[in-house]
């Protein structure tokens, strides 16, 4: 399953023990992000200087990259509690109502995967984000009234993966719309140096540099590969993580220099040699490795057009000419490979 593979940027089981120890407190301890800090930075201090709630925020990106931890830090920096849900927890509008009245003034209120939440809770969430009430309606046919319940000002910090499932009317309640983007080398050399740390690992520039260019952009990975080569160092190394060390310790958990596994590896290997680089369709793609088309399509090619080495095209998936050159595939010749090279 895709949710089991080592480079997958979405949490695993064996990650939630670490996330707390290694996340960091402070907005001054985020690695990353410049303008998403500088902006929050500003935000933060301006709400806190007016003694009002700050305003609220939609954070948007890819999974890994630090949403629910921006959303704890900008709790912490606003001096206030946090109280987490998501989408597909609030299932029915007293689910909400529930969740929203017990909110004290200033606090956050966090909903993960905001892009699920049912159309009728999310409609009760507009007056809630807007007016700071939520209007029930009490008895029905004829009699039926509605009754609006005031709520404490709150700060809503929503988090999704698909910013384009979300729909307008709430996206224009969100002061604050935030882009997370995926990390730099030196941006993920840093956080593993800063995890290897708290951890009490030994580890050099050239064995952290190592993990972070086969963290496919994500600290989320980079922190996983970490944990995955201190074993390795602990059992067949002498417990410093260098360069040789953490080269060999991924190699043998089959994550390639680019981060790529060995379903990635499978995928473009099909197209760029079963059937020359293509265009070859979704689902023929699926049925010579053995693949569910839907997850191909938005686990594995985000990461490999990301790289470069695949296009989609209204014909189908094509391999690059820089793919060709990384799996040292010779190019196919004639007139069809002038058109796509």
């Amino acid at each position: 399953m895709p949710e089991e593979r080592i480079i997958s940027t979405s949490a695993q089981d064996e990650d939630q023990q670490f996330d707390l120890s290694l996340r960091p407190q402070q907005l001054d301890e985020f690695v990353g992000q410049p303008k998403l800090k500088e902006v929050l930075s500003i935000a933060i201090e301006a709400a806190k200087g007016r003694g009002e709630a700050m305003d609220h925020v939609l954070l948007y990106g890819p999974p890994g990259l630090g949403k629910t931890t921006l959303a704890s830090i900008i709790a912490n920096e606003l001096g206030v509690s946090i109280d987490l849900t998501s989408g597909p927890v609030l299932q029915k509008k007293l689910d909400l109502t529930g969740a929203l009245t017990t909110l004290i003034p200033r606090q956050v209120f966090f909903v993960d995967e905001v892009h699920r939440l049912f159309p009728d809770v999310e409609e009760m969430l507009y007056s809630a984000l807007e007016d700071f009430r939520v209007d029930l309606m009490v008895g029905a046919g004829p009699g039926a009234r509605t009754h609006s319940i005031p709520l404490s000002p709150f700060t809503a910090i929503g988090a999704t993966t698909r910013a384009g499932l979300i729909s307008g009317p709430l996206r224009s309640r969100f002061g604050l719309t935030l882009r997370l983007n995926p990390y730099g080398v030196a941006e993920l050399t840093e956080i593993v140096f800063r995890s290897a740390r708290l951890l009490g690992v030994e580890i050099d520039d050239g064995g952290a540099e190592e993990i972070a260019k086969r963290s496919r952009g994500t600290p989320r990975i980079a922190n996983r590969l970490l944990r995955r080569v201190r074993d390795y160092s602990q059992v067949r190394a002498d417990g410093k993580i260098a360069r040789p060390v953490a080269r060999t310790a991924l190699d043998l958990l089959e994550v390639d220099p680019f981060g790529l596994d060995e379903v990635d590896q499978k995928v473009m290997r099909t197209i760029l040699g079963k059937y020359a680089g293509g265009p070859v369709g979704l689902n023929t793609i699926a049925a010579s490795i053995g693949e569910d088309a839907n997850t191909i399509e938005e686990v594995y090619e985000p990461y490999l057009m990301q790289l470069g080495f695949l296009d989609r095209t209204p014909r189908g998936r094509v391999g690059t000419r820089l793919a060709f050159e990384y799996f040292k595939i010779e190019l196919p010749q004639g007139p069809q490979a002038n058109l796509r090279f």
